[in-house]
């Protein structure tokens, strides 16, 4: 019984994860028009922190034990909330497309599990790399025909590799440094913290106009409960019980279902070329999350 509520488990987590990791969209979608992107993360940061603080002293979780392990806390927020929302949201307010931004964020699984085979001395099999090159290949065919040449600009680059490199190296550093610590007092830290970030890049960058309305609103909503509070939640799960490696290679499989989503909900094109590039991606997250057994 154990064994099938672990499998159950195995599956489900991951699959909602992903799933509301790709909602993402939907506040640069209905937030963008309405806010600019640092204001938004800030108050996006602002309210994520206050529901997690209220979830954290009603069930009495447990604080970073040491000043150490909360700068550990913080500096992985920085990076995980901070450098990656913060370089996306800014991409893709200067005009860069999200199929473009997404392929770039792409490259995270391969990134990550470079940086943890020489940080957390993960080992993958040649299986798993196959896998990991072959959901890079289906990724190119699922968003090749949404980019351009003339959707990559110098400052538009320049924003989603930091969102790439932060992402990456906050999900090694999680992984490294932030294991132990309870996810919602540590998630009210980073939050904290990454909120303040936004606010001063607002403070120093944008004029922090707001015309709320009901698009803004649920962008918000949906923005802080499903993915900060959500998804970042599952996504600090996986980070603690499996490997780095692992747990990005599931990223591969957010642009497919974001396009599945954009295809139901807007009515946006789907090509034979992007569900080949579908299945290729969840060909090459199976070789490298799946444990195969062999007989002998």
């Amino acid at each position: 019984m154990n064994s099938i509520k672990h499998t159950q488990s195995a599956i489900i987590i991951p699959s909602v994860f992903v799933f509301l990791w790709a909602t993402g969209f939907i506040g640069a979608r209905y937030g963008l028009p309405y806010m600019e992107p640092m204001t938004f993360l800030a108050i996006r940061m602002g309210l994520a922190s206050v529901i997690l603080l209220i979830i954290a002293l009603i069930s009495k979780a447990s604080w970073p034990p040491t000043p150490l392990a909360a700068i550990h806390v913080i500096v992985s927020g920085l990076l995980v909330h901070g450098g990656y929302l913060g370089g996306v949201w800014a991409a893709i307010a200067i005009g860069m497309p999200a199929g473009m931004v997404s392929l770039i964020v792409g490259m995270q699984p391969i990134l990550t599990s470079i940086a943890a085979f020489f940080i957390l001395n993960e080992r993958l099999s040649l299986r798993q790399w196959s896998g990991l090159f072959i959901g890079l290949i289906g990724l190119f065919l699922v968003l090749g025909h949404r980019v351009s040449g003339h959707d990559l600009t110098p400052m538009s680059g320049l924003y989603a590799c930091i969102g790439l490199v932060s992402i990456s190296a906050g999900t090694v550093y999680q992984k490294k440094f932030f294991a132990s610590v309870d996810i919602r007092t540590g998630g009210v830290l980073q939050y904290i913290a990454s909120g303040l970030l936004f606010w001063i890049l607002a403070l120093c960058f944008e004029q922090r106009t707001i015309h709320w309305n009901t698009s803004l609103v649920f962008a918000m909503a949906w923005s802080v409960l499903a993915l900060s509070v959500g998804a970042v939640a599952l996504l600090y799960k996986l980070i603690r019980d499996g490997e780095a490696s692992e747990v990005s290679s599931l990223l591969y499989l957010v642009p497919p279902v974001t396009a599945l989503i954009a295809y139901i909900s807007f009515n946006e094109r789907l090509t034979t070329t992007a569900m080949f590039g579908m299945a290729l991606v969840a060909l090459g997250v199976a070789l490298v999350v799946l444990r195969f057994q062999t007989r002998g």
